[in-house]
């Protein structure tokens, strides 16, 4: 008969945990759900907390990942250059029909508005410029420079508001009225000698006549870096005579009524820029603005516009990163969150364990599993929501925008760890019993049930990675649930065919430990064995940390090692100077610089062409182009070894001595397929021809997204004296240099140089390419900061630390699982002599089975996984351009031993705070019939 509900509960000064005491109230009673709450205060703590780390993770996690996201694509916008980052509508007047030029300017609010949305929100400044030339544009006029073969190139161009940016330093701002006024900047009108008075003569290809322009001010730009000065900057160009060296770009500054009347003669063209502000964006936005660039280019504003940007290409390959990368965070946090869904569940069925009695006691007065079910439901209703909405809280403290599944993840996880206790509890009540019985000795066939449930997680596994391989991770439609949880899936399928091997080998290890004279091996393996089917939970939990972890740990490795190959081959040694051509005295001045150890130079040529060999070198069959690599073998070779690069400089490079015929070369497989045994390529105006002694997808000095290169032997080559190659980069092996010397030292080389070609003094010599020098370290920091690789090293950190922490309280349940029967076993050891070091020793021959099996079992199981998932993870796309090659970091090894290390001494720790909590001396007493 039902006798509705019975207040049942431990006996009256007993702490149910642990068996100690429990201090009686003072004064009035708590009502029966609080009170209870308190007794199982440290069942429901520990939930709390494993609730209140859920949502933690839920909250606070998506925020960060989208913080590093939103970072990195604004870095990298910002780094874009104008003609990428900005909205730019351009036309002719003629095309538009408008020219005054203040009539087109006024249009620029307009056609902002008219953009299609979100873009008109998202602009942060615009800007109205009319200009004519440089293009086409012929240049005269008295001054010196405006004369000869190799004249400045000018622009004129009137920008609104463009005066609020500058400083007039000499005469005035631009008034036209009865002739056409212009200002420039002092920088440049020192550099082409142009002066307050001087008259330029502008003259266009179909002009009907040319233009006089008057320079009546000179300025300096208030802030040289702001955006309204990129299309005005003063730039170094190459003459149209190559030979004549270089020359400059600069703007004459006018206003619109002067570019209104000389777009009359030369042609005006109009530009309506408008600048993206990276703050205003998010990735989230990144759809809505790609769409509304690709509707604004199909139609404009108005008839005659053109829409110039690069702004959704490069939004387009950061959110292709940014969803692989998103999809290996939610493997990780897949991982992480199966493990936390497991300790609730572990902690979960502890506490219906250690209720168990006062479970059966309820039932065998009468009282339903459901009644049970809602007297626990009212226990952890007063305690785990307050924990989950603590992790809410603060995981809401954690900058970047919230994830649009944050509300419903934290609901799942207050209603999952609140309802854990109550449903595990009604479940053990399913059927009554009043009888108490060892677990551990129970030994009996799994069901048909059990069986076809593994069976069926197995096959979920092997149809995922089927999947994985033929969808891929990252999907348009967004994170697929299933694939992501592949990973825990195969993890959770080792741990349960682990399960089903392990018991075998423990028991003929047992058998052998036997025979020995200490008992300690033998109880303890004993014990591991029959526990085994006990401690799944545990053990599966300990599989699916470790595969995790493990999991992530040679992802990082395997993404870093191809970084590292990548800054060998684009750096090539120390340090890379590259700059233009220069003599051969530079790499002497180089390596007489401190701290330098060997110098070898480059000569880079791009775009050379490939012909079929002749007799004479010429009219072979064209072949395509090319990018030239002449490389000085013993030098390099030398640097090579200095910089601990372990690249070998292939024998053919590096044979000292001329030949006269075809030289060896290493070429790369496009070329090669393309030559076959050899071909002709050009090298600074001369033929060269060569034979194929060597095919690589690489070679040190080159970018490696280069795929069609030719390396040529310098010191092989049959150059003439009259017509040498000169060097234009060089690879610096040293430690202790300095990067400032390395520049100073080239640039003074390659101006010397150019003065001798152009007979010109040294000091007015201007090299059209600006010396750059980069660091192997530089470089390699440089490829962890582009894009998404923030938000790449926040996942692999999260996994590695997430992991690492969840398998040492999956230790710790496993060890609270069996803490009873372990301490009535040693309560009875210890009456015969057991000593405390013996009883530790005890713990850990119970526990070093169940560590190495989760182990062994999830660290294979986290090795297979890049291998398993292969392509699908698309780790290429972060490693700067060369494939991803699986690689295992030998300190992950170490790392492992030193978890199972840690995780021994913890267990121990752990052990001790139950024995002392228990008092071993009474557990004899309590619950001796279990």
């Amino acid at each position: 008969m039902n006798a509705g509900p019975v207040e049942a509960g431990p006996v009256e000064g007993q702490d149910a945990v642990h068996g100690g005491s429990v201090p009686r109230r003072a004064g009035g009673r708590l009502p029966g759900p609080l009170r209870r709450a308190r007794i199982f205060a440290g069942y429901l703590g520990l939930l709390g907390v494993l609730g209140l780390v859920a949502a933690l993770l839920v909250t606070g996690a998506p925020r960060l990942a989208n913080e590093f996201a939103d970072d990195g694509m604004r870095h990298d916008v910002r780094g874009l250059p104008y003609q990428v980052r900005d909205l730019t509508y351009t036309a002719d007047q003629d095309a538009i029909q408008s020219p005054d030029a203040h009539l087109a300017a006024a249009q620029l609010d307009r056609y902002r508005q008219k953009l299609p949305g979100p873009l008109p929100s998202l602009v942060g400044q615009q800007w109205f410029a009319g200009r004519i030339g440089p293009k086409d544009l012929g240049v005269a006029g008295d001054a010196p420079s405006l004369r000869g073969s190799c004249r400045p190139e000018l622009q004129l161009r009137g920008q609104v508001d463009v005066e609020r940016e500058l400083r007039v330093v000499e005469g005035r701002w631009p008034a036209s009225r009865g002739g056409i006024e212009a200002a420039l900047s002092r920088e440049a009108a020192g550099i082409l000698g142009l002066r307050v008075g001087t008259v330029v003569v502008l003259s266009g290809r179909f002009a009907p006549g040319p233009v006089s322009v008057r320079i009546v001010g000179l300025y300096d730009p208030i802030d040289p870096a702001a955006p309204a000065w990129d299309a005005i900057r003063l730039a170094e160009v190459p003459c149209s005579d190559p030979a004549a060296g270089t020359t400059h770009r600069a703007a004459l500054l006018t206003d619109l009524s002067g570019m209104t009347a000389a777009g009359g003669r030369l042609g005006l063209t109009y530009e309506w820029r408008y600048r993206v502000d990276e703050e205003r964006v998010t990735t989230a936005d990144i759809p809505e603005v790609l769409t509304a660039i690709a509707a604004t280019r199909r139609t404009p504003p108005e008839r005659g516009l053109a829409l110039a940007t690069g702004l959704d290409n490069s939004l387009t390959r950061f959110d292709g990163q940014l969803h692989a990368v998103r999809a290996l965070l939610a493997v990780v946090q897949a991982g992480i969150l199966a493990t936390l869904l497991g300790l609730v569940a572990l902690a979960a069925g502890l506490a219906v364990q250690r209720r168990r009695e006062e479970f059966t006691l309820l039932r065998a007065r009468g009282a339903a599993a459901v009644e049970i079910g809602a007297r626990t439901l009212r226990e952890s209703v007063a305690v785990l929501p307050v924990a989950v909405l603590a992790g809410w809280l603060l995981g809401r403290l954690a900058p970047g925008r919230p994830a649009g599944a944050e509300p419903l993840g934290v609901a799942l996880v207050a209603v999952g760890t609140t309802l854990a206790i109550p449903l595990l509890a009604m479940l053990s009540q399913r059927r009554a019993s009043f009888v108490g019985r060892r677990r551990d000795l129970v030994r009996h066939r799994p069901s048909v049930r059990r069986l076809t449930a593994e069976l069926f997680v197995l096959l979920l596994a092997v149809l995922g990675v089927v999947l994985l391989h033929r969808r891929g991770l990252s999907q348009d439609s967004g994170v697929d649930p299933y694939l992501v949880s592949v990973p825990v899936l195969l993890a959770v399928a080792a741990a349960l065919v682990a399960l089903r091997l392990v018991p075998w080998p423990l028991r003929q290890v047992g058998r052998i430990a036997a025979r020995a004279r200490t008992v300690v091996p033998f109880v303890g393996l004993a014990r591991a064995g029959r526990s085994a089917p006990v401690t799944v939970g545990p053990l599966a939990v300990l599989v699916v940390a470790i595969a995790t972890g493990v999991f992530t740990s040679v992802v990082t490795s395997t993404v870093a090692e191809a970084r590292d190959r990548v800054t060998d081959q684009e750096i090539g040694a120390d340090a890379r100077v590259i700059g233009s051509y220069s003599d051969q005295a530079t790499a002497d001045r180089l390596a007489a610089l401190p701290g330098v150890s060997a110098v070898s130079p480059l000569a880079v040529e791009v775009g050379q062409p490939l012909r079929s060999p002749t007799p004479n070198l010429l009219g072979g069959r064209d072949l395509g182009q090319t990018q030239v690599l002449v490389v000085d073998g013993p030098s390099l070779a030398r640097v090579l070894a200095a910089s601990g690069i372990d690249v070998a400089v292939p024998a053919g490079l590096a044979a000292p001595g001329r030949i006269d015929g075809p030289v060896p070369a290493l070429v790369s497989p496009e070329v090669a397929e393309a030559v076959g045994a050899g071909a002709v390529t050009e090298v600074q105006g001369r033929r060269y021809e060569f034979r194929v002694d060597r095919v690589a997808s690489g070679f040190p000095g080159l970018a490696a997204d280069v795929r069609r290169f030719v390396v040529l032997p310098w010191q092989a080559l049959p150059v003439p004296q009259f017509q040498p190659i000169r060097s234009n980069r060089f690879l610096v092996a040293g430690d202790g240099f300095a990067t400032a010397e390395l520049a100073a030292t080239v640039d003074t080389a390659q101006r010397e140089y150019l003065a001798t070609v152009l007979g010109q003094p040294v000091e007015q010599v201007r090299p059209q390419t600006p010396v750059s020098v980069a660091t192997w370290s530089a470089h390699r920091q440089a490829l962890e900061r582009s894009g998404v690789n923030r938000l790449l090293s926040f996942t692999f950190g999260t996994g590695v630390a997430g992991a690492t922490a969840l398998a040492l309280l999956a230790v710790g349940f496993a060890v609270l699982a069996e803490a009873p029967g372990r301490g009535r076993m040693l309560s009875r050891l210890r009456t015969m002599g057991l000593s405390g070091r013996q009883g530790r020793g005890l713990l850990v021959y119970e526990l070093a089975p169940l560590l190495g099996v989760a182990v062994l079992a999830g660290g294979l199981v986290g090795v297979a996984l890049p291998r398993l998932l292969g392509p699908a993870l698309g780790l290429s796309g972060f490693t700067g351009g060369l494939p991803a090659r699986i690689h295992l970091d030998p300190l992950l090894v170490v790392g492992v031993l030193l978890l199972v290390v840690v995780a021994l001494v913890a267990a121990l720790g752990v052990e001790n705070l139950i024995n002392r909590r228990m008092r071993l001396g009474e557990v004899l007493r309590l619950g001796e019939e279990n």
